[in-house]
């Protein structure tokens, strides 16, 4: 299976494992609750998916990789304590709370969260001395004599033998005590989680042409070679930075995340072409409405992979546009509580009542923050947003204490100002991406007409989350006429097919 079909058992099960009665107990003991483990080779996202799960099921997720730890870390230390049986008193070894166990209840304490995901990576790597103590784990969810408290689901993640020296196979009476998922690459899957991360447009752009180089393993007379999707993100993001500053692009540095020649070739002159594309069509011009003539004859008689860059390009500046404006949007919507009660404490000729308000909202913020990061479950998006708010409280808060002498209500005047240009402003700079969308629908009608280039963009808006979420609030006229005609031709396709199909 893929890691999306994975991301749906394991959220199934962890639903299922925390489901309780009519009394509040889990319906499902512990010792049933088999841990989950995910078999697949290194760098398709295995962790990724852990953390979104955690972050839209809204639980904790303590995460430890198994690979450094001995008994000792483990179980915990050995020590000796006294005890009385009949009346004789005897000398007990026990041990300290482990590292592992001791990592979960500090997370539930810091951050209030009581059920989470205890994620487990490398199980499959743990030393000789261990496998015993790990059995019992997987089964009764102790560690020595310390338990994982109750509503902390499992999960487990290893490599299969052949990309691992240190990985131990699991004998039966293991395999037995385990949900086994095993996971394999697939381009398809992770397109959609780079969107939403909005992994660079180059990568993206060559692995559509080349989606075979998505994922490879191989051995070579030089030794393993090898490319992941991890290292395809890191690569994305070292691109971005680089393209910041200014700087030379070279085989040597994309060689330091993609462990192939072959790969590493191919896409170091793709990039290069790509930036020429870029230089050479101004993409500003054509998402400003005015291509020149020479970007529009030359899309016209370009090949396929060239108008895919394009199009690439375009869309990737387009869509980036919108996420910031849904993001803008959940920023000023999450804001109007917080306001709402300040403006409750707008009467009066004081403004003490509002700039501690103002203060505790912006603390309070602060806290919930704090505690989502420590549990792991907070998407880069939220972090986003709770970051926005926090600044626009506590500049509120200084703005008001510069003008001293203000009312209350003249001081709740100020702050709703502030919202309201906020809003202004996003609505302004929602125009502009219409219009650049507008543009963009545009520039692919003179260049390609109704062909496979606008099949392409209507179906990347609708998949990309972001895209679709900024139409379906803010409209595009472009987007619904071609959606529908592109509808209407596959389904006119389509019976002529079936009609092709009788021999009438």
């Amino acid at each position: 299976m893929n890691v999306k079909q994975a991301k749906e058992y394991i959220k199934n099960a962890v639903k299922l494992y925390l489901k309780k009665d009519e009394f509040g107990e889990y319906r499902v003991p512990v010792v049933r609750q088999r841990p989950i483990f995910l078999l697949g080779a290194p760098g398709i996202g295995k962790t990724a998916i852990m953390e979104q799960i955690a972050q839209e099921m809204g639980i904790a997720l303590v995460s430890y990789s198994m690979t450094h730890h001995t008994r000792q870390s483990a179980l915990g230390l050995p020590f000796i304590t006294q005890k009385e049986y009949d009346g004789i008193s005897y000398s007990v070894s026990e041990y300290t709370m482990s590292e592992i166990i001791a990592s979960v209840y500090e997370t539930m304490e810091e951050s209030g969260w009581k059920e989470g995901i205890l994620f487990l990576d490398e199980i499959n790597c743990v030393s000789e001395t261990l496998a015993p103590a790990m059995l019992q784990f997987l089964q009764y969810k102790v560690f020595g004599r310390h338990r994982v408290p109750e509503g902390w689901i499992i999960v487990t993640a290893g490599n299969p033998p052949e990309y691992n020296k240190s990985v131990r196979e699991f004998d039966v009476v293991t395999l037995d005590r385990l949900k086994v998922l095993e996971v394999e690459p697939d381009y398809q899957v992770w397109k959609e989680y780079a969107a939403d991360k909005r992994i660079h447009n180059a990568v993206l752009s060559y692995l559509e042409l080349k989606k075979e180089h998505f994922y490879s393993m191989e051995m070579t007379v030089k030794g393993r070679s090898y490319v992941t999707a991890r290292g395809w993100e890191d690569l994305s993001e070292i691109l971005t930075l680089y393209e910041e500053e200014e700087l030379q692009v070279d085989e040597t540095l994309v060689g330091q995340y993609l462990r192939s020649e072959k790969i590493v070739k191919e896409f170091t002159a793709y990039y290069d072409l790509y930036q020429k594309y870029k230089r050479d069509y101004r993409i500003n011009d054509i998402l400003a409405g005015t291509p020149s003539k020479q970007a529009v004859e030359r899309a016209k008689g370009a090949a396929f992979d060239e108008r895919l860059s394009l199009l690439g390009m375009l869309l990737d500046r387009v869509q980036a546009d919108m996420k910031e404006m849904m993001g803008q949007a959940a920023f000023l919507g999450d804001l109007r509580q917080p306001l709402k009660s300040v403006g409750t404490l707008a009467a009066g000729d004081s403004t003490a009542p509002m700039l501690l308000q103002l203060k505790k909202q912006a603390e309070g913020r602060k806290k919930m923050l704090e505690k989502q990061q420590t549990a792991n479950a907070l998407s880069d998006g939220d972090r986003i947003k709770h970051r926005q708010v926090i600044r626009f409280l506590e500049e509120c808060h200084r703005e008001i204490s510069v003008h001293g002498d203000s009312t209350g209500e003249a001081a709740y005047g100020l702050v709703k100002e502030k919202y309201n240009g906020q809003v202004t402003k996003m609505k302004e700079e929602t125009g502009k991406v219409q219009d650049r969308l507008h543009s963009l629908f545009a520039f692919v009608e003179e260049a390609f007409g109704q062909g496979n280039e606008m099949l392409v963009l209507v179906t990347e808006l609708t998949v990309d989350s972001a895209s679709a979420q900024f139409i379906a609030t803010f409209g595009s006229d472009d987007y619904s006429r071609y959606s529908q005609e592109l509808m209407l031709s596959e389904r006119r396709d389509s019976i002529q097919e079936q009609i092709a199909e009788l021999k009438l």
